[in-house]
């Protein structure tokens, strides 16, 4: 599903600050896995997490997905591809917080063919399964960060993704919560949904849920072990 072919990224190219922060990373994650991105900081596994994502492009080297080489697309097909194939866990949440928990989890919809009646109907099915349908109309600044965190995910679940990205989830949760959102990946990963996280939190890349580790050093992957 996901393949990185001695794929490169090169921040200030050819200047005296030239840093390699991903450095001719060839890599395999197939469908189904929950894959880990491990590493202390600056270890390269954010930036290659945003090249997984159709975040970022390569300096060199080839990013596949789904069979489809995505390193040189133009940014149109790029953006196509991202909403389709992938929904995004993000360290700070990113919800905008003086809006609704719904206005939040629509956003990734925008347009959309049925207007806000199909938008409204896609988000109550995924707040209701994951327990938040009463705090639809609630502002995000209202919320617990347990709650603020249920809402991301839904936001990253609208378009029924194929490929769920998270970068670094449990940074501001605590055990019992982080625990909370694992458990939620785990049964996204059994409807057959793709999962990878980079982190340095050994509670998520040590959890039985996940089924590959790839630990990074100065950009390099280092070891990459399967469970």
């Amino acid at each position: 599903m996901i393949v990185t072919e001695q794929a490169t990224i090169i921040y200030n190219h050819r200047k005296p600050d030239e840093i390699k922060a991903v450095n001719e990373v060839s890599l395999t994650i197939d469908q189904g896995r929950i894959a880990v991105l491990k590493g202390p900081s600056g270890s390269g596994k954010t930036s290659l997490l945003s090249l997984v994502g159709c975040m970022s492009r390569p300096t060199s080297g080839k990013v596949i997905i789904q069979d489809k080489d995505v390193a040189k697309l133009p940014e149109r097909f790029l953006a196509d591809i991202r909403r389709q194939t992938f929904g995004f866990i993000f360290q700070q949440f990113n919800l905008i917080r003086d809006i609704s928990v719904l206005e939040n989890v629509t956003l990734p919809l925008y347009p959309i063919e049925g207007g806000f009646q199909e938008m409204r109907h896609r988000a109550e099915q995924v707040l209701e399964r994951l327990g938040l349908m009463h705090k639809i109309k609630q502002k995000v600044n209202t919320l617990s960060g347990g709650e603020q965190q249920r809402v991301a995910v839904a936001r990253a679940l609208i378009n029924d993704p194929k490929i769920i990205i998270a970068d670094e989830p449990t940074a501001h949760l605590d055990r019992a919560l982080s625990l909370d959102l694992l458990s939620i990946l785990q049964k996204l990963n059994n409807e057959g949904k793709t999962i990878v996280i980079a982190t340095h939190d050994p509670l998520v890349y040590d959890h039985p849920v996940v089924t590959q580790t790839i630990e990074m050093m100065d950009g390099c992957v280092e070891e990459v072990q399967f469970r």
